[in-house]
């Protein structure tokens, strides 16, 4: 066998060796699309449970037609890629915000972000909820005027273990009972207390003011008065999704700490400021 023939032979298995690797390689780009869809659908189906709000449901079926996103488009969404429009960039490493237009700094100030802590589900119920600001580029899909925060089951069980007490879960159309021979439940949009001769007293509910019964925290149903706190997202919340914003705090202190439940937090004062100058549908890219 000549040398020429030898080459020619032997380049052509090479060749289809490099063809197969090429089809491989497509078909692995292929399965890899698939898996980023899954687990971005994943991940916000996870944040619609965590924040226990049905209401996402909708905002993630129409969010799943955009999760079919290359992983390297995903990642090539940097905070300089706008170069005509306003954006905002939060730092969870440094909890900081800056809003920018192009490299023009508009405003810069600090902020609380998500602890990173995580938080065992009741009743042997597998996994944990954690506590952590998400990564990413979000939108500013709405702008809220003192918003109530609605908390999420996560509160009560955190604040019951904190206390050393323990949790009774009230649905509409039961009772709790209590220790004075009255019963807690449910009547329009109000929790209340019931005693045998019928009187009823609508709680007053909100954070630090919990109902405590019998050395049980109660966690309301959701759509009543007792399950909304006024007050705690401050004065002003740029909502981006999934339960997740930018909001004012009745805990100034916090600010600069890694401390929220995934939220970003600011002074009343920043919120404020950002309420009226960051438009809807600016990009948010958190980092």
């Amino acid at each position: 066998m000549s040398n020429t023939s030898h080459f020619l032979r032997h380049g052509g298995t090479v060749a289809w060796g490099l063809i197969g690797a090429v089809v491989l390689l497509i078909g692995g780009s292929t399965v890899l699309l698939a898996d980023v869809a899954k687990v971005r659908t994943s991940r916000d189906i996870t944040r619609m449970v965590f924040n226990d709000n049905l209401d996402l449901l909708e905002d993630v079926k129409r969010r799943v037609g955009a999760a079919t996103d290359s992983l390297d488009r995903v990642l090539a969404e940097s905070p300089d890629a706008p170069s005509d429009r306003s954006y905002l960039v939060v730092s969870i490493a440094e909890n900081r915000l800056w809003y920018k237009r192009g490299e023009e700094l508009l405003f810069e100030t600090r902020v609380a972000t998500g602890s990173g802590k995580t938080l065992v589900k009741e009743g042997g119920a597998e996994g944990v909820w954690k506590f952590e600001t998400p990564r990413g580029r979000l939108l500013v899909e709405r702008k809220d005027v003192d918003p109530d925060w609605v908390p999420p089951d996560w509160h009560f069980i955190e604040l019951a273990r904190k206390r050393g007490l323990g949790v009774a879960r009230l649905n509409r159309g039961e009772e709790v009972p209590a220790p004075d021979g009255s019963v807690i439940t449910v009547r329009g949009s109000d929790v209340v207390k019931r005693y045998a001769d019928g009187r009823e007293f609508p709680f007053e509910a909100k954070e630090g003011r919990e109902i405590v019964v019998g050395g049980n925290i109660v966690i309301p149903p959701f759509g009543t008065n007792q399950r909304k706190f006024k007050g705690v997202l401050g004065t002003h919340r740029l909502y981006l999704g999934d339960g997740y914003g930018l909001h004012g705090t009745d805990k100034p202190e916090t600010i600069g700490q890694s401390v929220s439940h995934g939220c970003i937090r600011l002074r009343n004062e920043d919120i404020e400021t950002l309420y009226r100058i960051v438009p809807l549908g600016t990009p948010v890219y958190i980092y």
